[in-house]
């Protein structure tokens, strides 16, 4: 009798194949350019709303640690050699290590954590799924921030109001939360999907 390897993650339902990872680490890095592309910018800000936070979340539950990690990191490579992979299709040094730099960093972090929750089930089930996505949009808003402080030397938080908090935060809040609750209903009903799949299959 064999033994079927249980899946951590959605990619690892995916039959092995050669070049798999590499496949799977360049697509996660794809879906998180054309997010980009989505974009309100906003005047006050260096910050425009994109789609890239709801790529990075889906991608981090999708791919597990490692390999979510691996597509931001390359993700960001990308946009330091001068690809156009960033927002409105901007790429190059001077732009992928600018104010909004932190963000892209958090995304590698972020997709590493929220893979790492994935691959302990916490993606499996709406109730697990929504907190595992908070967290990762908390650290991307963390490192965001933080470096955004830094690169309009701005307060990171000011009862003036002209601070990175205001830059680079309240704006996207809303945004963010629907984007963070449409990536943690995804999963849980691919899941569900499988597992129907998995049981007709054994019928």
């Amino acid at each position: 009798m064999s033994t079927l390897a249980i899946p951590l993650t959605l990619s690892d339902v995916v039959p092995v194949r050669r070049w798999r990872t590499a496949t799977l680490v360049f697509g996660g890095a794809l879906l998180t350019t054309a997010a980009a592309q989505v974009r309100i910018p906003l005047g006050f800000t260096p910050v425009p709303l994109t789609g890239q936070t709801f790529a990075v979340l889906l991608v981090g539950a999708t791919l597990g640690a490692r390999r979510a990690a691996a597509s931001q990191t390359l993700y960001w490579v990308m946009a330091l050699i001068g690809l156009p992979v960033l927002s409105n299709g901007q790429g190059g040094w001077s732009v992928a290590t600018g104010a909004t730099a932190g963000y892209v960093v958090g995304f590698i972090a972020a997709a590493a954590l929220v893979g790492y929750l994935s691959e302990r089930g916490q993606d499996r089930s709406l109730a697990t799924s929504i907190p595992q996505m908070l967290l990762g949009s908390v650290v991307i808003y963390v490192t965001g921030v933080s470096w955004l402080a830094h690169s309009l030397n701005v307060p990171f938080y000011s009862k003036t109001g002209k601070d990175a908090f205001t830059y680079g935060l309240t704006p996207f809040i809303v945004g963010d939360l629907l984007k963070m609750l449409l990536a943690a209903a995804i999963t849980p009903a691919a899941w569900a999907l499988v597992s129907r799949r998995t049981r007709n299959d054994g019928a």
